[in-house]
């Protein structure tokens, strides 16, 4: 209700001259209950000022305001000037704004010519795509798709983990224990046999290590047979991670992962060397940070190999040079905070004046109620696997609720997989997510299926009034005076700044807040206020609220990167 904040800011600028508007508007706040107000003013800051008790100053300042449009009722309560709008005109403007912009409404310019990268998703070729890799790839692309909707030039950039030492122990995994046959039938799962299988042979035989190692200095000299290997496993990794992306309707406009840098490293590795940052320790390189009260950055080891912060600088350079970001976004773990750290300072210290345009997002960690996850150990769960049965899942309830629903299996995946989507999105990103598939697939609970299901069921309002091409701006919407209709307008008009709040936070969990607030109030609305039974003009405003309604909820979901469904 920004134009109304202004209104009240104008009307509180005659009344209190010793405040600068910016300082009005800063302290003006929404009521912890309704029947306090639209807006209240708190007064105990003007005590100093007038040398009055706040109770009394709030008195003698509601003497002062002026009668205005916007405002029905001004009141004075315990310190605090208390802001009554008056919903018609409030309520005519919201809807007006949402029917006349439809899905557009939200969107904005303010991204327009500027270009953000992000990088996310970023799973590890030739280990498994498990539960584990779901934050950082529904983060990312619903970070992705906000700024798009603000105009932003997107750059969404899968950095593959398809490089490093890794490879040398799957290398030597294969040549002691694998088979060709068995890796082409059965895929990662069986790469990652091999790949749990060295780690636990390697606790016997340090020997191996040392192996690995020799293999992954071979494939960075460009050795045939290591190269042809390491080849090999990717493809295999891309078709399953492909079918993963499908399922979550997620893509990507670069896979450009650790290896595309191979041939960019050594000059900037150079780079750093001429502009003095480069220490020898230990027969290691690395860049001195304990001025920043962190420990050293290393980018070779001692054999002269490569290590992610080297491939991290390289890739940020690369990326500034080809895209010219405003911003580079990299989502990962809150676990590594320290290495973002580091490396960004070692760009700062190279003297490049956007390090202050990268930006780490981190998050908490996913687990399934039965604890935590290891590659190494090998308790993994397949992604693919948990997104299948999510499905599944979900079309046993609609068989139990609803048998005669058409596309079921469409409408089974968009709620399936809109329920893992949701549930990852709808608290703080920082927050460490528990799967429980109680939880995720109530329909009646604060759950994906909920949001989708009131969506679903605007849409079988529309269809019935028959209404759904009416002309808003003729309706009578001063009819919408009780308060389900004002509630539901409030959480409308609040859309757009909940948009850019989540862009400039980089926090997806605030769009998915505000959906499932519009839910809950439009679900109100629904039981309370009479929709195609009504009297003609009421049931004509009240349609076009429900249109206004499904249009957010729409647009809302599909920003967290979630299908509508119209039926369910």
């Amino acid at each position: 209700m920004m134009d109304l904040i202004q209104e009240i800011t104008q009307l509180l600028d005659v009344a209190i001259p010793e405040l600068k508007k910016e300082e009005i508007i800063e302290l003006i706040e929404i009521p912890a209950r309704v029947e306090m107000g639209d807006y209240a003013f708190p007064c105990f800051r003007l005590a100093k000022i007038y040398r009055k008790a706040p109770v009394k100053i709030a008195q003698e300042i509601v003497q002062k305001i002026p009668a205005s449009k916007g405002i029905k009722k001004v009141e004075a309560v315990s310190g605090y000037i208390n802001f009554f709008m008056n919903p018609a005109p409030f309520v005519t403007q919201v809807l007006i704004n949402v029917l006349e912009q439809k899905e557009k409404y939200g969107s904005s310019t303010i991204g327009k010519g500027k270009n953000i990268v992000i990088d996310y998703s970023a799973p590890n070729i030739a280990k498994p795509f498990h539960i584990g890799h779901l934050r950082s790839t529904v983060i990312g692309n619903a970070l992705y798709h906000i700024h798009k909707f603000l105009g932003y030039h997107c750059v969404g950039i899968n950095h593959l983990g398809d490089w490093g030492t890794q490879f040398g122990k799957l290398i030597v995994a294969y040549k002691n224990w694998g088979s060709k046959k068995e890796i082409e039938e059965k895929g990662i799962p069986e790469l990652n046999r091999l790949y749990v299988k060295f780690h636990s042979e390697a606790e016997e035989n340090p020997e191996l290590d040392d192996e690995a190692r020799n293999w992954f200095t071979k494939m960075e000299q460009g050795d045939q047979e290591a190269l042809d290997l390491w080849k090999w496993f990717k493809e295999i990794s891309l078709k399953e991670f492909e079918r993963v992306y499908h399922l979550l309707d997620v893509s990507f406009d670069s896979y450009a992962g650790e290896s595309f840098y191979n041939d960019k490293m050594e000059p900037i590795i150079q780079e750093l060397r001429e502009k003095n940052l480069l220490e020898k320790s230990e027969g290691a390189e690395i860049v001195d940070l304990s001025e920043e009260n962190m420990p050293p950055c290393l980018i070779t080891k001692k054999d002269g190999s490569t290590l992610y912060a080297t491939r991290d600088i390289t890739a940020a350079i690369y990326r500034k040079k080809t895209y010219d970001f405003s911003r580079c976004i990299y989502i990962t773990a809150l676990e590594q905070n320290l290495h973002f750290a580091q490396w960004f300072k070692v760009i700062e210290k190279m003297g490049y004046d956007w390090y202050s345009q990268l930006v780490h997002v981190p998050f908490g960690m996913v687990s399934m109620e039965t604890g935590k996850l290891s590659t190494r150990k090998g308790n993994v769960i397949l992604l693919e696997d948990i997104l299948n049965e999510a499905i599944e899942k979900t079309k046993e309830i609609i068989e139990e609720k609803n048998p005669e629903l058409e596309d079921k299996e469409e409408i089974a995946k968009a709620v399936g997989i809109g329920a893992i989507v949701f549930n990852d999105l709808y608290n703080n990103r920082i927050k460490d997510v528990i799967f429980s598939w109680d939880k995720m697939l109530n329909f009646d609970g604060e759950t994906g299926p909920y949001v989708q299901y009131t969506h679903a069921r605007a849409c079988s309002v529309l269809k019935k009034s028959g209404l759904e091409a009416q002309e808003y701006k003729d309706l009578s919407f001063e009819l919408l005076d009780d308060e389900a209709s004002i509630q539901v307008c409030k959480v409308l008009e609040g859309f757009p700044k909940v948009i850019q709040e989540a862009a400039n936070k980089l926090e997806p969990s605030l769009i998915s807040r505000r959906i499932m607030d519009l839910a809950q109030s439009f679900n109100k609305f629904y039981h309370e206020c009479p929709i195609l039974t009504a009297e003609e003009e009421t049931k004509k405003a009240r349609v076009a609220l429900v249109k206004a309604v499904q249009v957010v909820l729409c647009s809302g979901l599909g920003l967290l990167g979630i299908h509508a469904p119209e039926r369910m």
